[in-house]
């Protein structure tokens, strides 16, 4: 299924089924090209067709849609584990500025990250990033610069060492690399925009990442929810031709306090059973553990989604 066509979906219920909200579920994400975008729209899609109406959302960054969730003029949103910490606690991105609305749904995969170079760069590990042109700045992902900071940190190189090349986001992070105006780019492995980009310029792949224990010391110095983790080549995931050390993090979904109860344990419920549809919809799905939704990361749990995960005996 194309994510048009899961866009299409996801604005309409089965035939028959009784949607549980008057107005669609709106879904913040990034935008059209990004993980999260299609995160999103494969969960909408699902949802629909579960008698959950929803419909994905994309904007120029978490910072820009979660205060909307906040506001109750969103309703669900996709972040990483990083962002609803900092968002909930009023740091970094939003400094003196909490989101006290904003609530826990559903932990959803390990979510890997990298950079990126072109097939024939002389590039072949994080340590060779100094001195390169690398995307950075995300203005509208903030917290992505901590992440990639995090990233570099396993072979002890800072962003002073690198030359920065200054973008809203990933995708135009991407875009630039696209253009010649980047050596490297910072983007999530599975992203249909890797792919875009891989066939734009005739080839990308990922630098690896340090397994080694002060390695991975010095990333979680910056990132304390950043693992990383071994993966091997697969279809979905265009840049690993080899098997290779990632960055990962969870990401999750969140709700707004505003969600009714019960609307927000009928999703959780979906998505606990249909994780075959969700893959069906994004390949990255095939790593969410069902069993494993509810986890404590310090966040406040949405009540539905709690009496949900209680139920499945997840909860206490």
């Amino acid at each position: 299924m194309t994510i048009k066509s899961l866009i299409a979906a996801a604005g309409l219920a089965v035939l028959g089924a009784t949607p549980l909200a008057a107005q669609p579920l709106g879904i913040g994400t990034m935008g059209q090209g990004t993980s999260g975008y299609s995160m999103g729209a494969a969960i909408a899609s699902v949802l629909a067709a579960n008698g959950v109406d929803a419909l994905v959302q994309p904007s120029t960054g978490t910072s820009a849609f979660l205060p909307l969730i906040d506001a109750g003029e969103l309703d669900f949103g996709i972040v990483n584990a990083l962002e609803i910490g900092e968002a909930t606690a009023g740091e970094y991105a939003f400094e003196g500025r909490p989101l006290t609305n904003l609530r826990m749904a559903a932990r959803l995969f390990p979510f890997r990250v990298g950079v990126f170079v072109r097939d024939d760069s002389p590039m072949q590990s994080v340590a060779d990033l100094a001195g390169q042109r690398v995307t950075y700045g995300f203005t509208a992902q903030v917290t992505l610069n901590r992440v990639l900071e995090a990233l570099m940190a396993t072979e002890e190189v800072t962003a002073d060492d690198i030359e920065q090349v200054l973008v809203p986001n990933v995708v135009r992070g991407a875009d630039d690399f696209a253009a010649g105006n980047a050596d490297a780019a910072f983007f999530a492995m599975g992203s249909g925009k890797v792919s875009e980009v891989d066939a734009a310029v005739g080839g990308v792949r990922f630098l690896p990442v340090s397994m080694d224990e002060d390695a991975v010391a010095r990333m979680q110095a910056i990132v304390p929810q950043a693992y990383v983790q071994s993966v091997e080549p697969a279809a979905n995931l265009t840049g690993v031709d080899e098997a290779m050390g990632v960055m990962s993090y969870d990401y999750v979904l969140v709700v707004g306090a505003h969600v009714p109860d019960d609307v927000v344990e009928r999703a959780v419920n979906v998505l606990h059973e249909n994780q075959e549809a969700l893959t069906e919809a994004f390949a990255n799905f095939s790593t969410m553990d069902p069993d494993a939704m509810y986890s404590d990361i310090g966040v406040d749990w949405h009540d539905g989604a709690l009496s949900a995960y209680r139920a499945m005996g997840q909860a206490d």
